[in-house]
């Protein structure tokens, strides 16, 4: 339930980088943007890896 509200807010990133009270906050903007996305990549990759060797043996 909480996922499917975090996907429907929309999130300007580029407004809460011009309210960053300092540089350290754009650098935990910038990760927090791209953390969710190279979760689901290696997610991704570790399911293809088990079910190619899975095939394979």
């Amino acid at each position: 339930m909480f996922s499917l509200i975090s996907l429907i807010q929309k999130i300007d990133i580029n407004e809460k980088i011009k309210e960053a009270p300092d540089n350290s906050y754009e650098i935990g903007v910038f990760i927090g943007t791209l953390l969710p996305f190279v979760t689901l990549v290696i997610i991704a990759y570790l399911l293809f890896r088990y079910n190619k060797n899975r095939k394979n043996n």
